[in-house]
């Protein structure tokens, strides 16, 4: 069985034929967009079938935004994808549209041990309800409801819930936040453009001393890459204060997160940030803001935690769906 899928995010679009045969799935060709170079995903799929002309019997699709009917604006690039219009008008078949953060959440069953990073071994015995959490050029979250026997993911849109400060520093985060924001939801700090918003606020509002050699680095490239690598390395004390901050938010978040879906079967950090961190994930900042939550932080202290190192977790996840859709 082919299968066409797709991880569509507000960077990049990957897109790939899959076979899945016998309960496994294969990866057979794969091409990465950048995903502003195009008007939509229309265009961009057009491309890769006229360019590998594969016949797929499914295709589904992970998409970076709230979906309703088939149809979603994705949340950080100007466009509506409809999974009618791809049907119809490139012939792909069914065609299904999920969030990409569900479709990292079907991936959880198809990884390798060695795909996972392991942040808390939590209670060996863990069981039920399980999440996924990932920062990358937004904040996606999701579910995956345990019925006994089986997850089934479902989509939420947490990373829009308001920011909640724990301390005084980040009460100032938040007061000048709202001033630049209006609403300041978790995905204004806790994602690429959030750790630059860190370091911002840190600069101009806290005073921290940014040096002349990195101020002219900021102007050049990715500024969050910047901030994410002096911040691990230890070259500027700016930047090791604002990943500081950026991982203790991060993890107070995941803590949020695994409360409202009561994730005692696992924590899983995707997207593209947590693996390029995952010694800093791995400190104290991350696992003590999320486990301190009052009365319930033994409950937090027994989820299993992990990080997603494979970075086509949404691809394969995106094609486990449309695996199970055609069994149904």
């Amino acid at each position: 069985m082919i299968i066409l899928a797709g991880d569509i995010g507000g960077t990049h679009s990957r897109i790939a034929y899959c076979n899945f045969e016998k309960g496994q799935l294969e990866l057979l060709v794969e091409e990465t967009y950048p995903s502003a170079d195009y008007t939509g995903l229309d265009e961009i799929v057009g491309k890769f079938v006229a360019s590998h002309g594969q016949t797929s019997t499914q295709a589904c699709f992970g998409v970076a935004g709230p979906v309703h009917d088939g149809r979603v604006r994705i949340t950080n690039l100007p466009w509506i994808v409809d999974a009618f219009r791809l049907e119809q008008g490139l012939a792909l078949g069914p065609v299904t549209i999920i969030n990409d953060l569900e479709a990292i959440a079907y991936s959880v069953d198809v990884l390798e041990t060695s795909d996972f990073a392991i942040l808390n071994e939590g209670d060996s015995k863990a069981v039920g309800n399980a999440a996924v959490i990932a920062a990358g050029t937004g904040l996606g979250e999701a579910g995956l409801y345990w019925d006994g026997t089986r997850h089934f993911p479902f989509a939420c849109e947490g990373g829009h819930s308001d920011f909640a400060p724990t301390d005084e520093l980040q009460d100032e985060l938040l007061c000048q936040s709202r001033a630049q924001f209006g609403h300041v939801s978790w995905e204004r700090l806790v994602c690429g453009p959030g750790l630059l918003n860190i370091y911002n606020f840190l600069r101009d509002v806290r005073h921290v001393q940014e040096p002349d050699w990195l101020k002219l680095e900021m102007k050049q490239g990715d500024p969050a890459g910047h901030v994410s690598k002096h911040g691990i390395d230890g070259t500027s004390a700016l930047c090791v204060q604002a990943l500081e901050l950026f991982v203790s938010l991060y993890g107070s978040e995941a803590g949020n997160l695994a409360l409202k879906i009561m994730a005692t079967g696992g924590l899983y950090l995707g997207g593209g940030i947590a693996p390029k961190i995952v010694d800093k994930l791995r400190s104290p900042s991350f696992l003590t803001a999320f486990s301190t939550k009052g009365r319930m932080s033994d409950l937090l202290k027994a989820i299993p935690i992990r990080v997603i190192l494979n970075d086509k977790a949404g691809l394969l996840g995106a094609a486990h769906c449309a695996a199970l859709r055609d069994r149904i």
